[in-house]
């Protein structure tokens, strides 16, 4: 286990982040191109919104296995955590375009909807909570804000959890894959709790 650990570390000291984003990133023009190309179906406006904020959504989880990882596996990915946060992000914005431009497309409709259906009102709650953290994830950001960064941007775990709401209530009926999104954010938070305790008590 601890050959695996050491050579997962040494690989991802190697992997320039600018590579996880683009790995990240590829998909977003290639799921637009089977829109534009008929491959999501007849109607491939509503499969390219599923997909961005799906693909968004496993972006936010992959951010919150970070800390886990490294605190019980000693697996140090702690470099790509911006990489991954910010790609989620640019997920979500294409999600919220796709929907907002090509389903809804009247700025009337749009607010009605965030008005009037839950799970939009919980989807927009959830973006605009990852607005400021996206707005400063940068080195000046960081360096200004102090102390208080990391404080804002805590809020990665109400948006993740309300992008599992948000996934939840959007499907018709119950269905599996939803729920196993929020068991697996439910599971990766209690980690990070579990985690803090000890040095709660030291202190």
């Amino acid at each position: 286990m601890d050959r695996i650990r050491d050579q997962i570390n040494a690989t991802a000291r190697r992997v320039p982040t600018w590579a996880v984003y683009i790995l990240c990133l590829l998909p977003a023009p290639y799921f637009f191109y089977l829109a534009v190309t008929g491959n999501l179906g007849p109607d491939p406006v509503k499969p390219l919104e599923h997909k961005y904020g799906e693909l968004a959504l496993q972006l936010l989880i992959a951010g919150l296995c970070i800390t886990p990882l490294r605190q019980h596996l000693g697996i140090n990915l702690i470099r790509f955590r911006r990489a991954l946060g910010l790609t989620a992000f640019a997920y979500v914005t294409f999600h919220l375009l796709v929907w907002a431009v090509l389903d809804v497309q009247t700025l009337g409709r749009v607010v009605e909807d965030i008005i009037k259906r839950p799970y939009i009102t919980i989807g927009m709650a959830g973006f605009a909570l990852l607005l400021p953290l996206a707005l400063t994830s940068n080195n000046y950001a960081v360096r200004k804000l102090g102390v208080k960064w990391r404080k804002l941007h805590k809020l990665t775990y109400l948006a993740v959890f309300l992008g599992g709401v948000h996934y939840i209530w959007l499907v018709k009926g119950i269905q599996l894959e939803p729920l196993i999104y929020m068991a697996v954010i439910l599971g990766l938070l209690a980690l990070r709790l579990r985690g803090r305790k000890p040095s709660r008590i030291a202190a």
